[in-house]
């Protein structure tokens, strides 16, 4: 009998590496797959009490922009460009908020620099 440390049947270093190869392979897809539906999922923020409203959607694309008729003051255009700005960054901070939830899943217990 050869002398060993373990005891029982252990696979082969080819079959282990294999085995992960599959389900990196696996886990690779289904990260393409949410990252595919974050363009589905929405988010909605608004500026001026809502006054501007954007809609956007998870791949940080504006998808509606609305602003409510009161808002449009011909003497105070610079209030308007700031309500639209800051509706903008709320959607965009709330877009990435979501897709950072959804794609965390994939790294939890993973410390891996550079992912969410």
């Amino acid at each position: 009998m050869a002398k060993g440390k373990g005891k029982g049947f252990q696979m082969p270093l080819s079959g282990r590496i294999g085995g992960m190869a599959e389900q990196l392979k696996k886990l690779q897809e289904d990260m393409i797959a949410a990252q595919e539906a974050l363009g589905e999922e929405i988010v909605e923020a608004s500026a001026g009490g809502g006054a501007v409203k954007v809609v956007m959607n998870g791949h940080l694309r504006v998808v509606s922009l609305s602003i409510d008729p009161e808002a449009v003051n011909p003497e105070d255009v610079e209030m308007l460009q700031d309500m639209v700005v800051a509706a903008v960054n709320e959607a965009i901070e709330k877009a990435q908020g979501m897709a950072a939830e959804r794609m965390s899943s994939f790294t939890a217990g993973l410390k891996l620099p550079g992912l969410f």
